[in-house]
């Protein structure tokens, strides 16, 4: 009989071993699971991001004239050597690997490392198959080793054509920022292309290793596209242990351990994202289990046996009810962080967006600066010849008319002081009642100077009635002023320059208009002339905002800016803002 019970104990425990184990088994397998599909989603979105944040470059940076000129005149040195300095300029500041140009035979003739000894200028690159994908549909991206460089990196590519002239504008990423964070983390994640072939790893050992053996064909096309140039991946030994079922992969991890993995497709590359975790942990918490209701087993007998096991699963239940509560308190404040951090960038984004005005202003200003430093130096000059003059003259009538002279001047430099130290002010984001003809005459005592060095006056019909809107006088000061430094600059060296300023009402709108007879602009820059970075002027002057922002100010206002324009005839630019009465009506 003793041996019977010892027996069926024995049984009993045996029973209960296995059946924990496989149980905590399973469930560990399933935990892992999750943790491991919540940490390809995270990296898969880290990786799109870090993509996304590049890929407008190429169709911006293709966009500017010194690129169509150097696609239309690749013979030029001075178009090329401007297009390089552009291209240099460009991706320093967007902080990308490489920016090149190619044209429709897929030869470098420009590149923003063309002062390196790994310059791009002068290769051909028609092999690569982003240059094909992009003269085909206009875009194209592949990862691989560059055969200039001997780097690795991902290539962005977009088709541009400028008339009948087409070429394609390529930047080129570094990814290995992201291998080295998941090195320094110690985490097993890794991508591979669409030949399964590891090119991103934060285990060093899977890197340019396939997952499992290569076709004859697949090795051919790498080899030709040279793909990963200096690399033997055809020696290479394949990474899978032994393929499971979907989405689930057995990798080597250090030593003798194995790996479980899980992995997710990045869709627009076919790229493999594959992220995977120790199952030597996996293995000794199920052993634990087993091994606990052994003992379990053991001491239990008949209904004490059952009372165990129903207390057990309750206490489990509590442990998975407590723990999606922590879970859900982490996720809520996972989210209030989410939600702190988008207001701090709203909040970065409006300032950044205030400097950027600012610095548009003090630009204006440093336009003519030159022109206000002859403006002030005139009227010390003659102060200084005709204070001289009255210390020197023995008649009082004589000295008094000097000393009145003199107060000309200084109340002129005073004026003009005036006018500098208000414009160059920060305004705070406060409306006020502002009158556009006054707004008109301070923008023109502003840009006095700059017009006397350019032999240009400008002429100034004000409104008779009254031209009252609701806006920042210092703002829309701006605007006038960037205005009328655009037609003095387009009609400097005219032999009839003129430049004119109007103002008027139209009932429920009051505009101010800037116009001159300038060479005009072309049907296809007119509609794009207000892009941020879009110039049409060959000097270089500026980046390109002025029009940009004064069109974000008056917009901030309520208004519009209009612009016509025929190429021969001048240009005029309409700023048009909602009249003040019109507001009061509306608000009543």
């Amino acid at each position: 009989m003793t041996r019977r019970v010892f027996a069926l104990i024995g049984a009993i425990a045996i029973m209960a071993a296995a059946s924990a184990f496989a149980v905590a088994y399973r469930a560990g397998l399933a935990a892992m699971d999750a943790e491991l599909e919540q940490s390809l989603i995270l990296t898969r979105r880290a990786i799109e991001t870090e993509i996304e944040r590049f890929r407008a470059l190429p169709d911006v940076a293709g966009e500017d004239v010194r690129i169509g000129r150097a696609l239309r005149m690749p013979g030029s040195e001075t178009t090329i050597e401007a297009a390089n300095r552009y291209l240099e300029t460009i991706n320093r500041r967007a902080g990308a690997t490489d920016l090149y140009l190619l044209d429709a035979a897929g030869n470098a003739i420009a590149a923003s490392n063309w002062a390196t000894d790994k310059s791009f200028v002068g290769n051909n690159y028609a092999f690569r198959p982003y240059f094909s994908n992009a003269m085909t549909t206009g875009r194209g991206r592949f990862y691989a080793i560059g055969v200039t460089t001997g780097k690795p990196g991902y290539f962005l590519a977009t088709r541009i054509g400028f008339g009948e002239t087409q070429g394609v504008m390529v930047v080129k990423i570094d990814l290995k920022p992201m291998e080295a964070t998941w090195k320094s983390a110690g985490v097993a994640t890794a991508i591979a292309d669409r030949d399964g072939i590891v090119f991103l790893s934060g285990v060093p050992d899977w890197l340019y290793r396939p997952l499992s053996a290569l076709s004859d064909d697949a090795l051919n096309r790498l080899k030709r596209l040279r793909t990963y140039d200096g690399v033997d991946i055809a020696g290479a030994d394949h990474l899978l242990i032994d393929p499971r079922d979907a989405g689930t992969l057995l990798l080597p991890g250090a030593g003798d351990a194995a790996l479980r993995g899980k992995s997710t497709t990045i869709e627009a590359d076919g790229w493999q994202l594959i992220s995977a975790k120790p199952l030597v942990p996996v293995i000794v918490s199920a052993l634990m289990w087993a091994f606990g209701a052994a003992l379990v087993a053991t001491a239990a007998t008949g209904l004490v046996m059952i009372v165990n096991q129903r207390r057990q699963l309750i206490q489990l239940r509590l442990r998975q009810g407590v723990l999606l509560e922590a879970r859900v308190a982490e996720r809520t404040r996972e989210l209030a962080q989410e939600v702190e951090a988008r207001r701090k960038t709203e909040a970065d984004l409006r300032a950044a967006q205030e400097s950027l005005v600012h610095t548009e202003k003090m630009a204006a200003l440093g336009r003519m600066s030159a022109a206000i430093v002859h403006e002030m130096s005139q009227p010390l000059a003659a102060l200084e010849a005709t204070l001289a003059a009255a210390e020197m003259s023995g008649d009082a009538e004589k000295t008094k008319t000097r000393i009145g002279r003199a107060r000309n001047l200084i109340l002129r430099m005073q004026r003009t002081t005036k006018h500098l130290k208000s414009f160059s002010r920060k305004e705070q984001n406060l409306r006020s009642l502002t009158d556009l003809n006054k707004v008109a005459e301070n923008a023109l005592d502003l840009v006095e100077p700059r017009s006397k060095s350019t032999a240009v006056d400008p002429v100034f019909a004000p409104s008779a009635d009254a031209v009252l809107a609701m806006a920042g006088p210092v703002r829309l000061e701006q605007v006038c002023l960037n205005l009328l430094l655009n037609a003095l600059d387009a009609v400097e060296g005219r032999e009839d320059a003129r430049v004119s300023v109007e103002t008027g009402n139209d009932g429920a709108l009051v505009w101010l208009a800037v116009a001159d007879n300038g060479p005009g602009i072309a049907p296809d820059d007119v509609v794009r002339i207000t892009e941020p970075f879009y110039s049409t002027k060959i000097g270089g002057e500026g980046l390109g905002l002025g029009l940009s922002i004064s069109q974000a100010i008056v917009t901030e206002f309520g208004g519009r800016l209009e612009i016509a324009s025929r190429p021969g005839e001048g240009t005029r630019v309409t700023v048009r803002l909602p009249a003040a009465a019109a507001l009061g009506e509306a608000a009543e």
